[in-house]
Order: C-alpha cells, then sequence, then structure tokens
C-alpha cells in the first residue's frame, strides 16, 4: 500500500453545502453609488443643470436634494420643482454648452435617435 492521503471531503462540509450540491453565483448590487456620488457631487458644487424630459420640456436649475424616486430642481426664474426620475430623459450640465442652440440642436439630436417618434412604453 502507498501513503497517499485520501481525498474526499469531511462529512461537515457536505453537510453544510445545498442540497443541489453547486453554489449559486451572488446577483450583482442593485445600485452600484455612482449616481448617488453624480447627484452629490453636482450638489456640492452648485453645478447648475439641463434636464430633458420624456415629453421634450427643459428645465435648468440647481439640485437640492434626491432620492431614489425624485430629485428637486431649485430655479431662480420659476418656483422650485420635484421631478421624478422616470420622468427625465437625460440630464447633463449647463456649462457644457455655451450657447443654447447648441443646446436646442443636441437635445433635438437626441429627441430624433432616442425615441425615433415613437413613445416609450412608460408613457
Amino acid at each position: 500500500m502507498s501513503n497517499r492521503p485520501l481525498i474526499r471531503p469531511h462529512l461537515d462540509d457536505i453537510r453544510k453545502e445545498p442540497a443541489g450540491g453547486t453554489r449559486r453565483k451572488v446577483p450583482p448590487p442593485e445600485s452600484t453609488a455612482a449616481e448617488a456620488f453624480y447627484y452629490i457631487k453636482q450638489m456640492n458644487a452648485g453645478t447648475p443643470v439641463v434636464l430633458l424630459l420624456n415629453d421634450g420640456e427643459r428645465l435648468e436649475g440647481i439640485i437640492e436634494w434626491y432620492d431614489r424616486m425624485c430629485i428637486k430642481l431649485n430655479r431662480d426664474d420659476a418656483p422650485d420643482l420635484v421631478v421624478m426620475k422616470h420622468a427625465i430623459r437625460y440630464m447633463h450640465k449647463h456649462e457644457d454648452f455655451e450657447d443654447k442652440g447648441d443646446l436646442q440642436a443636441v437635445d433635438e439630436q437626441v429627441d430624433a435617435a432616442g425615441t425615433n417618434g415613437k413613445r416609450s412604453r412608460r408613457d
């Protein structure tokens, strides 16, 4: 006989494993905190942002606070708004576009490319 060790799992290890014998993958986290990091950065800096809503309306202001479902937007020339996140098509910094004509052209390009004349299922 040779003096090889037996390669067999211990009985306690077998009892701890699930009945199927295979371990399932852990699902990815629901939130990566990237969204929270972006909002906090913009709030602390007081950065003016532009929100383009699903219906084509454009809102400009500064983010005061946010939560899982909505964003509060402070505006100088109009009342403050609480905007539901599902109503926002996209958001960007206002300083990214100096001329409002450039901003409207980009909005029109996104509108034409993003929806192709169709409404989303959420609408």
